[in-house]
């Protein structure tokens, strides 16, 4: 996890140094507050061997309540965003039996699902009308979607956990309608599938800023991902709604 901070933090550092050679640049934090339902399974194999638990109805997992954040900087019609995103579920329930990393488990069992989601994004605005009765902006947007997830389960009798690691580039469209000069609606959406790994990253975000430089909002995300990696397997969605508030200069 040290060097994916590590490598976020210069991409930020890149993000806000290459900021005053532009002529009208813009330069926005948002930093806000996101409850996800989780929804689908998970598995940790050895040996080809492994149980898919699901994470509802095996284990009741709760959902994730966390601090999201991001920063983004408006060159000209490119934009470049750099978003952090930390997933925690967990839940308990009783089985007659789970493979997991090759270690059996029977009763109560509890698990952990943490995910640490890093997003670096690329729009270019191809559509950039600001002499409509609405601002339009809208074009084709790359990210990579680095996952870091540690999947643990515990028993009176045994413990186990896993961890993977894996970069996951999407290719998608973000939008932006300025309704007023106080008032916008903000939408993205990317996919990319490989190798046994996809990544489904949908937002929409209605943005109210009654002063120039301060705002609010509030949106709803939804997430569909899909990783087959190192013997540890996720095919899940999370989605709910988050607020938070945002400055720009």
């Amino acid at each position: 996890m040290r060097v994916s901070i590590i490598v976020f933090s210069m991409l930020m550092f890149f993000a806000l140094s290459v900021v005053p050679v532009m002529a009208d640049e813009m330069i926005s934090f948002k930093a806000g507050y996101l409850s996800l339902s989780p929804e689908g399974e998970f598995a940790v194999f050895s040996g080809g061997v492994g149980t898919k638990v699901d994470m509802e109805d095996d284990l009741g997992f709760d959902d994730s309540e966390e601090f999201m954040a991001e920063a983004a900087v408006q060159l000209g019609s490119f934009r470049l965003t750099a978003g952090y995103l930390p997933l925690k579920f967990s839940g308990s329930g009783s089985t007659t039996g789970i493979i997991f990393n090759g270690q059996p488990f029977v009763g109560t069992v509890d698990s952990d699902v943490d995910i640490d989601l890093y997003d670096v994004g690329l729009t270019w605005y191809l559509l950039n009308f600001d002499d409509l009765p609405v601002r339009l902006q809208l074009g084709p947007e790359v990210s990579v979607k680095y996952v870091e997830a540690d999947i643990s389960m515990r028993s009176i009798t045994a413990s186990e956990s896993e961890s993977v690691s894996v970069p996951v580039p999407t290719i998608g469209l973000r939008g932006r309608v300025g309704i007023s000069d106080f008032l916008g609606l903000v939408g993205r959406v990317g996919y990319l599938e490989y190798d046994h790994n996809s990544f489904l990253d949908a937002d929409a975000q209605l943005e109210f800023s009654p002063l120039p430089l301060v705002g609010i909002f509030a949106g709803y995300r939804y997430l569909d991902i899909e990783v087959d990696e190192s013997d540890v397997f996720l095919d899940v969605t999370f989605d709910g709604p988050y607020g938070g508030a945002f400055i720009r200069f």
